[in-house]
């Protein structure tokens, strides 16, 4: 009789330890002054490096992207069921 294995086994360890998966919806932790956003600003996982550093892309209600940012998964979290969306107008940045 064959064997089966468990889940995960067959998955590199760098990819099981990853925090967020690809095009997953994540949640600002800092404000990031030089592109405009701040804290709690909602952006998308487009590119993963690593176990731990992502490209998250940030987009205006219209569609438009405002940033794409390299960012540490310490500086994101995930999005949970007690968080509401709001709409706030972009600060001009220096």
């Amino acid at each position: 009789r064959r064997r089966h294995a468990e889940i995960g086994n067959h998955c590199p360890r760098r990819l099981r330890q990853m925090k967020f998966k690809l095009l997953e919806t994540v949640v600002l932790t800092k404000d990031l002054k030089q592109y405009g956003l701040k804290r709690g600003d909602l952006g998308a996982i487009v590119e993963i490096y690593g176990s731990h550093n992502y490209e998250v892309e940030f987009v205006t209600a219209d569609g438009h992207t405002q940033a794409l940012v390299e960012l540490n998964e310490r500086d994101l979290r995930p999005v949970e069921s007690r968080d509401i969306v709001s709409v706030r107008s972009l600060q001009a940045t220096v």
